[in-house]
């Protein structure tokens, strides 16, 4: 058995055996089951990528032997969604966040405040971590996975355009996933 292999299955276990504890420092209270992460069989995927379905609000990072971990997302609302392949870029852990300029023009109340930016931390929209989408030609597509600390959202699509995931579960995925990574976000 390959290291990588043992180390992610080793990870599986401990994330399964300890749903509860995986909510503690974005809640004060345990989350509906239907948002622990969980192992689940996966067909149509090789080994080691993200694929994120939208209609189901669920991205899946894919093990061997057709497995994957199961995350709830919040994905992005109508219009702001967009679907195709991209490859991690860069990581961060407590990101710097700037809104970007189409989200200040569309609610200038809520983000022109911040178009110089917000320090990474515990209040920052990008939560805990944050995985960096660019595309195949190596461009920033401003796409993230990122953390919250707003779990209200999971489950539904309410988002500018990024996957946000419970900060306890980004920082998993984010240990996990290495850098080149192949993402694919599949239609709405």
């Amino acid at each position: 058995m390959k290291r990588r292999t043992f180390l992610i299955q080793t990870g599986a276990v401990a994330l399964l055996g300890t749903a509860a504890h995986a909510q503690t420092e974005d809640a004060p209270k345990k989350l509906p089951d239907e948002f622990n992460a969980r192992i689940v069989r996966m067909r149509g995927a090789g080994p080691n990528e993200i694929h994120v379905v939208a209609r189901d609000h669920a991205l899946y990072w894919t093990l061997p032997k057709n497995r994957a971990f199961r995350y709830p997302v919040a994905v992005g609302r109508d219009g702001l969604y967009e679907p195709g392949v991209f490859y991690v870029g860069a990581k961060k852990e407590w990101p710097k966040w700037k809104p970007t300029p189409e989200m200040i023009e569309r609610d200038p109340r809520a983000y022109k405040r911040y178009e110089d930016g917000m320090p990474g931390g515990p209040g920052n929209p990008l939560g805990a971590r944050a995985i960096y989408l660019f595309t195949e030609g190596g461009a920033d597509s401003m796409l993230r996975i990122h953390g919250t600390n707003d779990l209200s959202g999971l489950g539904r699509s309410v988002s500018n355009g990024c996957v946000r995931m419970a900060n306890s579960h980004v920082t998993h995925l984010y240990e996990q996933v290495p850098m080149h990574t192949r993402v694919v976000l599949h239609p709405a």
